[in-house]
């Protein structure tokens, strides 16, 4: 029976103490951990509430997050207006709704509420806040482009080269009675075949270099937002392209060759 004022007491103790969440990087930096107990102040080094750390939030992949270098911690809401003493205001809140429909009635009776503050689709903060890594992709888009007309003319003048270098091997085809047709098309079946196995490759570097990618963004800035992804419909738009650029090159180098006589062929 002792045991009972002792046990009422120490829960009524217990819950006089708040409660916070803090994030992975806070608990990181600081070495903090679940249970303990730090002081959460408005000022550096003034007075505080000592509260009890409950839990550790992991980072979300929000694009938006990543030029902030900066601490989270959550406090319930009442505990919060009396650490910071801002009152009953706020400088943002969200509001959810069920669907769009919703949302467009919300907007219009919270922006016709008052006028001072403005209610705005959580979509375009997002595209808002955004707006760097769009900036970023449409660079990346002109690259690719370069890149992949650069590479065209480049494998041009190797099928070329490469083509013109078998200059006897088409002429004894065509000697031994092999139609020009015939030709071109194992020409052109070669070289869409070298264009597969190119796209192959090139798919496996391009993975390995956006896991690097991700490996090391991830870890420098902490978050488990991917910078890099490789997706089937990009794997699909390589093949496709690689497989049409290698047919074009392939038939362009090969109608030099079919077209020429198989005596001048063999220079004579």
């Amino acid at each position: 029976m002792a045991l009972l004022p002792i046990l009422t007491l120490a829960l009524a103790l217990q819950g006089t103490t708040r409660t916070i969440a803090i994030d992975e990087r806070l608990a990181a930096d600081a070495g903090l951990r679940v249970g303990d107990r730090i002081v959460v102040a408005s000022e550096p080094g003034g007075a505080g509430d000592t509260v009890i750390i409950a839990a550790i939030t992991a980072r979300t992949a929000d694009p938006s997050e990543i030029a902030r270098d900066e601490y989270r911690v959550r406090l319930h809401l009442d505990h919060l207006q009396q650490v910071i003493g801002y009152g009953d205001r706020v400088d943002r809140f969200a509001v959810a709704t069920p669907d769009a429909s919703a949302t467009d009635r919300a907007l219009d009776a919270i922006n016709d509420v008052a006028f001072g503050f403005r209610a705005h689709r959580s979509q375009d903060v997002a595209i808002e806040t955004s707006q760097t890594f769009r900036v970023v992709s449409r660079f990346h888009r002109a690259i690719g482009v370069i890149t992949i007309v650069a590479s065209a003319i480049f494998l041009l003048c190797i099928l070329l080269l490469k083509v013109d270098e078998r200059r006897r091997d088409v002429a004894a085809l065509r000697l031994v009675g092999i139609s020009r047709r015939t030709v071109l098309g194992a020409v052109v079946l070669e070289a869409a075949f070298i264009a597969f196995v190119g796209s192959l490759a090139g798919t496996g570097i391009g993975g390995l270099a956006s896991a690097a990618v991700n490996a090391y963004y991830q870890a420098h800035y902490r978050t488990p937002l991917r910078f890099s992804i490789v997706t089937p419909d990009i794997v699909i738009l390589a093949a496709v392209l690689s497989i049409t650029l290698g047919i074009v090159a392939g038939t362009l180098a090969a109608l030099r060759l079919v077209r020429a006589r198989p005596l001048a062929l063999l220079g004579r």
